[in-house]
């Protein structure tokens, strides 16, 4: 009953709209949401690649807020020195550029799905992940990582930093758009190795409970088919007493199917 609620949900969320900025899955990691959405007990609710964005927002604003800013610049690719110094001329304000690094959430059936999420994320580098659970037991993991980049370049739409910084931080931003690439790629492989292996074991467990209850079975009626069965006696049996009693005595053919069974029990 519950796995099969799972998958309804699952079925519903992953045909609705994507309600994004951008309205669709980031090409980058199609294949990983593809490996991750095929395990029955896992779904994703949210992702993002990973990204450049320079924004930009009303000036004294000391906290970078979705509302009220605008994006001058976002790419999910390198940076390039061009592209940022042409953003900065649009800035009218408190401009910021932010590398976000890949971050997905997962939606589990069980917490043991959930565990084995984590533990691909930590190995592979997401050393920031984690697993929530709700009031009403939904199970949530986080993958997501600490090699963010957050740095103020304009105030009041004013350039505060020499030309040969941006370039600096171009190269900054880069090498951490490059690292964030090799950690996904390393989630994606660890989780698909991790998802096969947890599958072999479940269908070899599955193969082999129902083979050894035959065996057993079979045992069972061999056991039941060796034993001889004894004659019964005719109604009206015109033996004398002491012959009568005699046939109820044990004989050796009993004595050998006991030990003949004892023999198979041992």
């Amino acid at each position: 009953m519950e796995e099969a609620c799972f998958g309804r949900r699952k079925e519903q969320r992953l045909l609705a709209r994507d309600g994004s900025r951008k309205g669709g899955v980031d090409a980058a990691i199609v294949a990983l949401l593809r490996i991750l959405n095929a395990a029955p007990g896992l779904c994703s609710t949210s992702s993002c690649a990973g990204r450049l964005v320079l924004r930009d927002q009303e000036t004294g604003g000391h906290v970078v807020q979705k509302q009220g800013c605008r994006w001058l610049l976002v790419t999910h690719e390198e940076l390039q020195l061009g592209d940022l110094v042409e953003g900065l001329r649009g800035a009218t304000g408190d401009s910021v550029l932010k590398f976000e690094p890949f971050v997905l959430h997962v939606h589990c059936l069980r917490l043991e799905e959930a565990q084995l999420l984590h533990m691909v994320a930590v190995e592979s580098g997401f050393r920031n992940s984690g697993i929530t659970v709700g009031k009403k037991g939904k199970i949530i993991v986080a993958v997501r990582s600490t090699h963010a980049l957050e740095v103020p370049l304009c105030q009041a739409g004013r350039l505060m930093v020499p030309h040969d910084y941006l370039a600096f931080l171009v190269a900054i931003a880069n090498g951490k758009m490059a690292e964030n690439r090799e950690r996904v790629a390393r989630f994606q492989e660890k989780l698909r190795q991790a998802l096969e292996n947890a599958a072999g074991a479940a269908m070899a467990d599955g193969t082999e409970r129902p083979r050894d209850l035959a065996e057993t079975g079979g045992r069972r009626r061999r056991r039941s088919r060796s034993r001889p069965q004894r004659p019964r006696r005719p109604t009206g049996d015109s033996r004398s007493a002491d012959s009568r009693s005699r046939a109820h005595e044990p004989d050796g053919g009993v004595d050998d199917a006991i030990v003949q069974d004892l023999r198979i029990l041992l």
